[in-house]
This record gives C-alpha cells, structure tokens and sequence, in this order.
C-alpha cells in the first residue's frame, strides 16, 4: 500500500459543544493556526453553527461538515436535517454512523448505508465511522465486527461512489475514555478495514481511501498515530474544542 497515493484529512468532531458566539471565537482562532497545514482540515459543527461556519471559512483551506444527515429528502422526520438542506448551506462533509448515534439514537449498520449514500448522491463527503466495543475487543471478535459495519456501510456502492466516502476508525471503548488504541492497533484494523475494501472493490480503490484514527487522538500521541502506514489522518474529539491542540494534531498530520 502507498500511503502517498492517499489525501490525510483531520476532521474535528465538534459534537454538542460550541453556541454561534463560541463557535465564531474558535474558528477565528484556527483560521491562522492551521493557514499553512499540508492536509485537509475540517470542522463538523452542530447544525446552529454551520452558517455562521461556512461564512467564517469561506476562503480559507478549512472546510465545514455537519455530523449527521437523513436518507430521506423531505418529510415528517422532526429534528431531521437532509443532505440537501446541508449542501445549501455550504457544507462538504457529513459524519455518518458516529458511534454515540448508534449508542443514543438507534442508528443501525442499515440506517448509516441509506444516510451515507444519500449524502454521497448530493455530492458530499461522508465519513463513515465503524469500530468495536471493548467488550467485543476483549472477546477477539473486533474484525468480525468491522467486517459486518464496513460491507453493510459500503452496501450497493459503486467505486465512484468510494471517491466521496472517508472511513473513520473510532474503536468505541477508546472514544472520551482518555484511553487510546495503540498506534499498532491502530494501524493493524485501519488495514483490516483497508482490506475488506479491496475486497470489496479493488486494489486501487483500497489504496486511495482515506481511512482516519478516531479515539482519543491528542497532541501526545499523534505523531506515532499518524506515522503509521494505514493511518490517513483523524476524526477529533475532545482536541478539537480546543485551537492549540487542534493545531498541534494538524501539524502533526502535514508532516
């Protein structure tokens, strides 16, 4: 595998965290922080935020996402939003499939296939999260979990539709825990789901999917994450909220 073939994007989950105010005092912060990062840097703001987002980036190289998005186009879903409404907005990216979606919300490896491919349709960017509990970790069957979240997520898609599709590792029991998987860990499922999309599709197609580390990826310990050969950048936590460290893992990642 050439992991130069590959575009490293860390992308910052803002989760529920940030009001307009707050949000407009952050990003003016980054926008100079991160001005001369040598990879794809975005921000996946709560749906209040997105405006006040999209206009603040407008120029620079950070680049706006929301962190989830209906199957449906229109209807009777309350608290809903399409990826229609996000592309009129000026998003680029939708996180799918998050962990804590699937946890609160009852998102289910068929929900995040119809969320994701929806969004790909309108030309956006999923990141596509998949990754085992720790029981399911301690028990040995942490590949047999990937291997049914990434064929159900990838489900009826074609290689064009890969092209749009960033998958984000987020091993469930390393997310807000403090705890992290170590970077060969890392590396070794990164390439576990690297493999299945070969299988999947093709060699080409494995070889220039981004596949980003998501599990509390921090200033300490981003380097030897972002080292390793399957690792394609991260999907930010915690470290997101904050510009000095979301600069330091951006650093990181332009090495």
């Amino acid at each position: 595998m050439n992991k130069s073939k590959r575009r490293t994007v860390l992308a910052g989950n803002w989760k529920m965290n940030k009001t307009s105010s707050e949000a407009k005092a952050l990003i003016e912060e980054l926008m100079p922080a991160v001005e001369r990062a040598d990879c794809e840097v975005v921000i996946c703001v709560p749906f209040t935020d997105i405006a006040i987002a999209v206009a603040l980036c407008e120029g620079g190289n950070i680049a706006v996402g929301a962190q989830n998005c209906h199957f449906e186009e229109s209807g009777a879903y309350t608290g809903e939003i399409s990826a229609s409404m996000l592309v009129e907005a000026g998003v680029t990216h939708v996180i799918i499939g998050h962990s804590e979606r699937r946890q609160y919300f009852g998102e289910t490896d068929s929900t995040v296939n119809l969320r994701a491919k929806k969004a790909i349709s309108k030309g956006l960017i999923a990141i596509v999260c998949v990754g085992e509990l720790l029981e399911e970790r301690e028990n040995g069957t942490t590949e047999e979990v990937l291997t049914r979240q990434v064929n159900a997520a990838l489900a009826d898609m074609t290689s064009d539709d890969i092209k749009n599709v960033i998958i984000a590792y987020e091993p469930v029991w390393a997310i807000g825990t403090g705890k992290t998987a170590s970077s060969d860990q890392a590396d070794e499922a990164c390439g576990f789901i690297r493999g299945l999309v070969e299988k999947l599709f093709d060699k080409d197609v494995a070889e220039a999917l981004t596949i980003q580390y998501g599990g509390s990826m921090n200033p300490s310990n981003a380097d030897e994450l972002l080292s390793k050969e399957n690792v394609d950048g991260g999907l930010i936590g915690g470290a997101s909220l904050k510009a000095a460290d979301f600069k330091s893992l951006v650093d990181a990642a332009s090495k």
